[in-house]
C-alpha cells in the first residue's frame, strides 16, 4: 500500500537503525555451533526472529534447559555491544521531524538491551516520538499488531504511515498491516526484500524527506 499522505515513520531497530546484524551474526554463530554443529549457518537463518520464535524452533526439548544460559550470554553480549547508526539515518529522521513526521521505533528487543541503547547512544530518545519493545506487544512480527499500536500511538492511518524494515519477518508485518514497506539491504538482499516491500534501499545516504515524497510519488504514478 502506498500512502497518501505521509504521516508517521516507523523503524525496526537493528539492521534498520543500528548496524548490528554482523554482531548478532558473531553471537550467534558460536551458539548455533555449540548446540547445532549439524546445521552450518544456522545463525543466518535465524536472522530477523525474536528470541521465542529461536528458542520454540532450535531451542526447545532437550535444549529447554539450556535457554536461560543462552539468554544471560546474550544479555552480556548486548551490553558490550557497538550501536552505530546506518549510514545517513540521522539525516534522514531529522529531515522527517522539521517536516510534521511522527518517529517511532517498533523492535523486538526488550527493556534491557534498550538501556545498553540508551548508554551508548544518550540522543537516541531524542529521535523519536515513541519506542516500542517486545514488552508492548501481544504478538510478534510478522503479525501486524505492533506496527499497528505504534499507528494508534502516534495517531496515524495505516495509510499514512512507513514502516522501515530488514527482515523477512518485519517486512511481512509492515504488510500486514498494510502500510507502505521500505526494505533495508542490511540483512537481506535487494533482490530477496523486493517481493515483501515497495521500495528497497541499501541505507540512508542521501535520502531526505523531499526525496522520500518524490520516490513514493513516482510509486503511486507507476513509474
Amino acid at each position: 500500500m502506498i500512502q497518501t499522505k505521509l504521516k508517521a515513520a516507523l523503524f525496526d531497530l537493528d539492521g534498520v537503525v543500528f548496524d548490528t546484524e554482523p554482531q548478532y551474526s558473531v553471537f550467534w554463530g558460536g551458539i548455533c555451533r555449540q548446540y547445532h554443529p549439524e546445521h552450518p549457518g544456522l545463525e543466518h537463518e535465524i536472522k530477523g526472529q525474536t528470541l521465542t520464535q529461536i528458542y520454540d524452533r532450535w531451542f526447545s526439548g532437550p535444549l529447554l534447559s539450556e535457554q536461560d544460559s543462552i539468554t544471560s550470554r546474550l544479555n552480556d553480549y548486548e551490553q558490550q555491544m557497538s550501536y552505530e547508526y546506518i549510514a545517513g539515518f540521522e539525516t534522514l529522521i531529522t529531515s522527517l521531524r522539521s517536516h510534521g513526521v511522527r518517529t517511532a521505533v517498533v523492535t523486538s528487543s526488550n527493556i534491557p538491551k534498550m538501556e545498553s541503547v540508551y548508554r551508548h547512544q544518550p540522543g537516541f530518545t531524542s529521535l523519536f516520538d515513541a519506542i516500542l519493545t517486545s514488552e508492548d506487544f501481544d504478538r510478534s512480527k510478522p503479525d501486524p499488531d505492533c506496527y499497528q499500536k505504534a499507528a494508534q500511538k502516534l495517531d496515524a492511518e495505516s495509510d499514512e504511515c512507513i514502516v522501515f524494515e530488514d527482515s523477512f519477518n518485519g517486512l511481512r508485518a509492515g504488510r500486514a498491516a498494510q502500510m507502505t514497506v521500505v526494505g533495508l539491504a542490511t540483512t537481506n538482499t535487494v533482490e530477496a526484500i523486493r517481493p515483501l516491500s515497495d521500495l528497497q534501499l541499501k541505507n540512508y545516504e542521501g535520502l531526505t524527506f523531499e526525496q522520500l515524497e518524490t520516490l513514493l510519488s513516482s510509486m503511486k504514478r507507476g513509474f
